[in-house]
């Protein structure tokens, strides 16, 4: 169970809870030019890559996308932007710890002073008041990036079921940034299954704003698994040295 809610949580920090802006920007026209590509990089897990992406799209199209959807029709976009800003809120300490770690201490006191502002004039976060009235952005930093400012690989790319394009790096960094989040998320709820219910909740609510994107962008694609590939891989090496 704890695995499932750990992928859900990933899900979270995968679709930057559900940052449209962020992600139409960081996906521009190169990336979809490297889909047509001469692609000669270390790739053992290319064909697990492929059926599993073949996979992932199927569900995408005929279940998640419909479902989000239906959703976005019966819950307003303010009130999706809100559980959105309160999940956001609930990463400070993924965001706060990974600023440090790569030395980023202004950065790290911004997200000190967000947290502090939007959790109590921000109504535990559901208004994010930190950015709307001061101007204070979120500096999004997690472990794999650390881990990449630090010097280490990527490894090989892998394709993760429903959750989609990671790598071995960004996996293993997961797990710490998990542990960081589940540890705050635990405060909300005495039970297990409460607290893996709000995460889920949150990683839908997400998905209703981040399935049209993805549905947008790959409907031409000739090819998936590379266009899906190298997207996330730019977009991981662009985070990294920013």
């Amino acid at each position: 169970m704890r695995v499932a809610i750990a992928c859900i949580s990933f899900l979270l920090f995968f679709s930057g809870c559900a940052d449209k802006n962020a992600v139409r920007a960081d996906i521009d026209e190169d990336d979809f030019e490297a889909e047509f590509a001469s692609n000669e990089e270390f790739d053992p897990l290319s064909g697990y890559n492929r059926a599993m992406t073949t996979f992932n799209d199927a569900a995408y199209r005929y279940a998640i996308i419909p479902a989000a959807k239906g959703y976005a029709k019966v819950v307003p976009r303010g009130a999706r932007d809100s559980v959105n800003n309160f999940f956001d809120n609930l990463a400070f300490p993924m965001r706060f710890a990974n600023n440090l770690l790569q030395g980023k201490f202004l950065n790290a006191a911004s997200e000190t002073g967000r947290f502090i502002i939007n959790t109590t004039v921000g109504f535990l976060g559901f208004a994010n008041v930190a950015d709307e009235l001061y101007g204070m952005q979120k500096h999004d930093e997690d472990f794999g990036q650390t881990l990449g400012v630090w010097g280490v690989p990527s490894g090989p790319h892998v394709v993760l079921p429903i959750l989609g394009p990671s790598n071995v790096r960004d996996i293993g960094g997961f797990g710490v940034d998990y542990l960081l989040k589940a540890q705050y998320n635990t405060n909300f709820f005495e039970e297990d299954w409460q607290n893996y219910t709000l995460a889920a909740f949150g990683a839908f609510n997400a998905m209703a704003d981040f399935m049209p994107i993805y549905e947008t962008l790959t409907k031409d694609a000739i090819d998936l698994y590379p266009l899906m590939k190298n997207s996330y891989e730019q977009r991981r090496d662009k985070l990294i040295k920013e």
